[in-house]
């Protein structure tokens, strides 16, 4: 068995535009003061990170690194979250997906799809410069709007969808292949991607391509009454990157897992911080320690109670307390016999 490593956070959700939020420096000094070991950086902002810069020069990736390792920081992963929903977008969400991307291509799905294909491109590169073995991000959706089999889906429909979204990957898979890492898919409702049958579909369009692999994140699959802790024991193998985020499902007499188009604060399922949902985390840690996941535990915090600053302040701790050193010999050790095969056939009467 192997040991997690942390505690790291996902810097995406704290950046602002005042201090010291609105710089990579800045934001890593505060979370390496909090305890954070490793920063999970999003690429769609150039103040954290020039994507293209460090997909094209090993001088500017040594250096990133280079100035992150003197706060005592690491780079977890890269994450091109808002880029890869653009590979596959239904028009019903066009309007609203030109906000992650640059005007150049707005109103212009063609276009975007293509700039979003070479961010993922630049991503891969930037990782293997880096020397990440793992990235994290979206699948995008075009059957999303299908979710609820009513009014009756046309015969076909998914699999057309999914044999699209394969074709789509297909070919950023094989430039992860090239740069020797894993793209992880966060299973989330709102891409085609959101559960372990959706995965499964997805990995059989591909043939089962060696580099689709899972960031997995509990909470997603906690509000969809998914067992989340079954998930780990199918599916260890292909989860690579892990997000540590909690969340609570209170239904009620008004409210099920659809939750009424409550806002966050007032649905029956919904994200909270660390500790203070549901999720069985010291189970989590014990499975993925179980099954020599060695890569990192990363915070994502979201919660529509408790501000942003303590819960990065209250993560750190929580997610060290949780991950395990693991065992390097048998407990009963003190009791062995060292035995040899004679031993052993006298032993059993043979």
């Amino acid at each position: 068995m192997k040991t997690i490593k942390g505690p790291a956070i996902f810097l995406a959700q704290f950046l602002g535009d005042e201090a010291p939020f609105n710089s990579l420096d800045t934001i890593a000094d505060y979370m390496a003061d909090l305890g954070y070991k490793g920063i999970q950086i999003p690429t769609w902002d150039s103040r954290m990170i020039d994507l293209q810069k460090a997909a094209e020069s090993k001088t500017y990736t040594d250096e990133l690194k280079g100035k992150l390792a003197d706060k005592g920081l690491e780079i977890t992963e890269l994450s091109t979250h808002l880029q890869g929903q653009l590979i596959a977008s239904h028009p019903t969400y066009n309007a609203m997906y030109d906000a992650f991307a640059p005007a150049s291509v707005h109103n212009n799905e063609k276009a975007r799809r293509k700039w979003a294909e070479q961010q993922l491109l630049w991503a891969a590169k930037a990782s293997q410069n880096l020397g990440l073995s793992t990235h994290v991000g979206f699948s995008g959706a075009l059957a999303w709007p299908f979710l609820y089999p009513w009014p009756q889906r046309p015969s076909g429909l998914i699999e057309t969808a999914f044999k699209e979204l394969a074709r789509r990957w297909k070919p950023i898979l094989n430039a992860f292949d090239e740069s020797g890492v894993d793209y992880c898919y966060e299973l989330h409702p709102g891409e085609d991607l959101y559960d372990g049958t959706t995965f499964e579909m997805f990995l059989d369009y591909l043939k089962g391509h060696k580099r689709a692999c899972i960031n997995y994140d509990p909470s997603h699959f906690l509000l969809q009454q998914l067992d989340y802790l079954a998930f780990i024991d199918l599916y260890h193998d292909r989860i690579k990157a892990f997000h540590v985020k909690d969340a609570e499902f209170n239904p009620s007499g008004r409210q099920g897992v659809y939750s009424g188009y409550a806002g966050w604060a007032n649905r029956a399922g919904r994200f909270r911080s660390l500790g203070d949902g549901q999720v069985d985390f010291s189970a989590i840690f014990s499975k993925l320690s179980q099954y020599d996941y060695d890569s990192w535990a990363v915070l994502e915090w979201e919660c529509c109670i408790k501000s942003s600053e303590q819960g990065a302040a209250e993560g750190a701790p929580f997610i060290a307390s949780h991950i395990i050193q693991v065992a390097t010999r048998a407990f009963d050790d003190f009791a062995a016999t060292g035995a040899d095969e004679k031993v052993n056939r006298k032993t059993l009467g043979i």
